[in-house]
């Protein structure tokens, strides 16, 4: 068979001897996926999964971005409508029309991790294009068909010791009950995700509060009962397996009122405030709670700030969240974490674990940071990041001050089950090669940095996120 994939991919040429003996220690080792937004129905349920065009292409906005921003239609791509405007649902055709648009990802991490999975799960070894389409399609329609290529037969093929999925605050986790109830063995936890009734912004959020109430019995329309109706959710989340929190707000930016004055600023939000200072100072009110409440309840809680989310109106009217029209922005981590610093960041029990979009924080904000607070560690690079060049630049730009250890190793974040392991495969290449460089140039010895290549690739994610 061909190979679509090098051996020595992302290894540079005068390190690679130390690269591929760094590389042959970890690229066998368990997958912990600490972070993520696969579907735990998936897992609960074990069925196969529709079509190639499904499972590869219209759930993943890495894609149809890409192809969007060439003059593909979304709805070509079969992205469903809010409102059931029909879209292209035949698999065969969204495939050729990706196929078409193939090249345009030369150079991209999506090239990678979908050449990666083309070759390593379903044994192709000949380039996607136009006139290789079908073909293709018809492999992959077949192979998927077969058990051992059902979630669960994967999720074990992939070696996966762990994977978090992440759930809304009003979600019943009735897919994770079922997963627990049926004896399967895979290890799929959640994660607290509670933006929709901490972000006055949020579609529907007073509904949202009034559900919230519903479901945990507490007063959401006082200030003490809406704490409480959190702490509840969370520690039902816990039961099933959550080990984290997570939270995707516009900024990092945070605030510690007094009990008095967050009483009154909840209620002011209550009432419907359309106070645009005063949403953004209840936002940054509640990340601190947050904080103060994952020190007590021992979840880890991701901060995921600084993206525009649905950037354009239209797209997200017609087709909701998540369609690839989230944008980075410039964040404030210095100034912003103060409020929540001052209140829990000297805690050496809590694990607060920081991203970021905005690549000229790390050296100058984030890494001097988690440098030096026992709550803080980083995260790795998310989203437009999770790239080659910027796994490198992160490890370029925070080492120096934060090193190794005030980070968390790798996760994928991801919806695109099937790219999982192409995404640590690539993760583990880029530290090694990293690694390797600095064993090189005499700044670690190789003992070290094979010590090093092990906690990046699977330790640091289990012992920051307690797995």
């Amino acid at each position: 068979m061909a190979a679509l994939t090098d051996p020595d991919l992302l290894f540079a040429p005068e390190t690679r001897s130390l690269a591929r003996a760094l590389y042959a220690g970890v690229k066998d080792l368990p997958i912990v996926s600490p972070h993520g937004h696969t579907d735990p129905r998936w897992y609960a349920l074990d069925e196969p999964f529709p079509d190639p065009a499904q499972l590869l292409i219209v759930p993943d906005h890495y894609i149809f971005r890409m192809l969007f921003s060439q003059g593909v239609r979304v709805e070509e791509l079969g992205v469903p409508t809010l409102d059931g405007t029909p879209v292209e649902t035949d698999g065969r055709a969204i495939w050729r029309r990706f196929a078409e648009h193939y090249y345009l990802f030369r150079g991209t991490p999506t090239r990678l991790w979908l050449d990666h999975v083309f070759e390593h799960l379903f044994g192709i070894g000949e380039p996607l294009t136009a006139a290789s389409a079908d073909r293709i399609y018809d492999t992959i329609a077949a192979l998927l068909q077969r058990d051992d290529y059902q979630p669960r037969a994967l999720f074990e093929r992939f070696n996966i010791e762990v994977i978090a999925t992440t759930e809304g605050a009003l979600d019943d986790l009735k897919w994770h009950r079922t997963i627990r109830d049926s004896g399967w063995k895979g290890r799929v936890v959640t994660a607290y995700r509670p933006d929709a009734v901490v972000d006055p912004d949020f579609e529907g959020f007073a509904g949202n509060l009034d559900r919230l109430g519903e479901i945990t019995g507490c007063d959401t329309g006082s200030w003490s009962g809406y704490l409480d109706a959190h702490r509840k959710r969370r520690a039902y989340f816990k039961e099933f397996g959550a080990t984290s929190s997570d939270h995707g707000h516009p900024t990092a930016e945070t605030a510690n009122l007094s009990d008095a004055a967050a009483q009154e600023l909840f209620n002011r939000i209550r009432r419907g405030s359309e106070d645009e200072r005063e949403r953004k100072l209840f936002r940054a009110q509640m990340l601190t709670e947050m904080a103060k409440m994952s020190r007590d309840d021992g979840l880890a809680m991701q901060i995921h700030p600084g993206s525009w989310r649905n950037h354009s109106p239209s797209v997200f009217q017609k087709f909701g969240r998540d369609k690839g029209f989230d944008i980075p922005t410039r964040t404030d981590y210095v100034t912003a974490l103060k409020p929540l610093l001052d209140c829990v960041g000297l805690e050496r029990d809590l694990t607060i674990i920081l991203f970021t979009l905005d690549e000229t924080s790390y050296a100058r904000e984030l890494a001097p940071l988690a440098g030096v607070y026992p709550a803080l560690k980083l995260g790795p690079a998310w989203w437009f990041h999770d790239s080659p060049e910027g796994m490198r630049r992160f490890r370029e730009m925070t080492t120096e001050t934060a090193g190794f250890y005030n980070t968390v190793g790798f996760n994928d974040d991801t919806r695109a089950f099937p790219s999982i392991p192409a995404r640590h495969d690539v993760a583990r290449r880029v530290d090694c090669a990293f690694l390797a460089r600095l064993v090189a140039e005499h700044r670690l010895r190789e003992g070290e940095a094979h010590e090093l290549a092990r906690e990046l690739a699977y330790s640091l994610a289990k012992k920051a996120y307690r797995l």
